[in-house]
């Protein structure tokens, strides 16, 4: 299975993880208020960079993009199968079989994937791992385009296999913590870092539960809910035509 390291201490906030990936993904252009908000996701941007600032370092530049989850909520909701789990790690989506629903919006613990909205058939934007590139062998555009090897592609293996050995080497550089090993089931997206990535939504009290089990108990009541709404609603019209059924007979008289 494929994954992405990527090194909080090593970046530099350059975005070219960013320019490249609306490149290879033919974005198209952001709107001034889209440009106004630099760190936030939208459909013309996949992936992003949030500068950090504490008081005993200097700032930090964290990417923020889909995690590919090991077990992800996105796929475990979608009722058509638009989004799916490459046995390579990629959660990939076709727009072919969307139904528009944005299940997977409400279920994705970490608030990735944007929908166009201003589109009259809207679909779910969000990074895919370059899918197209990586299953021919390539590597996804946002590490390729790193100048500083802050981000790096590899195994998920490998990748941990790195991580252990960078805080096992630099043990004063990194907190003993590789961000995406275990949390939430796991992500194909693993971070190292000397600042805590909590704001990445990593601080789950219920850390190693995969996604679906936790959406799965809120998003299955929906058709019950809805179902109960619409009996209500049926009822009351009910009400309200005999109301005017009875002071109809009551005027007549």
């Amino acid at each position: 299975m494929q994954g992405i390291l990527t090194d909080i201490t090593k970046c530099v906030g350059c975005r070219k993880c960013v320019g490249a990936c609306q490149s290879i993904n033919a974005c198209a252009d952001e709107k001034p208020e889209q440009k106004a908000q630099p760190e936030e996701l939208f459909n013309t941007r996949y992936t992003t960079i949030v500068r950090k600032t504490n008081t005993t370092s200097e700032p930090r530049f964290v990417r923020r993009h889909c995690r590919h989850c090991l077990e992800p909520a996105c796929v475990s909701v979608c009722p058509v199968a638009a989004l799916k789990k490459t046995p390579a790690g990629p959660v990939i989506y076709d727009k072919g079989r969307c139904m528009g629903c944005r299940y997977c919006m409400f279920a994705c613990p970490f608030g990735i994937p944007r929908s166009e909205w201003e589109s009259l058939a809207p679909a779910i934007r969000k990074c895919t791992f370059c899918f197209e590139k990586t299953k021919n062998g390539g590597q996804p555009a946002c590490t390729e385009a790193c100048p500083e090897g802050a981000t790096m592609y590899g195994t998920r293996e490998s990748l941990l296999v790195e991580a252990r050995t960078r805080i096992s080497n630099e043990p004063d550089r990194y907190l003993h913590k590789i961000y995406g090993e275990h949390e939430l089931g796991g992500t194909s997206v693993l971070y190292l870092s000397d600042i805590n990535l909590d704001f990445l939504s990593f601080d789950r009290d219920l850390s190693n539960v995969p996604p679906p089990e936790l959406t799965w108990r809120f998003i299955k009541e929906t058709p019950i809910i809805s179902g109960a709404v619409g009996l209500s609603v049926g009822f009351l019209y009910w009400l309200w035509k005999r109301k005017l059924k009875l002071s109809k007979g009551t005027n007549e008289q």
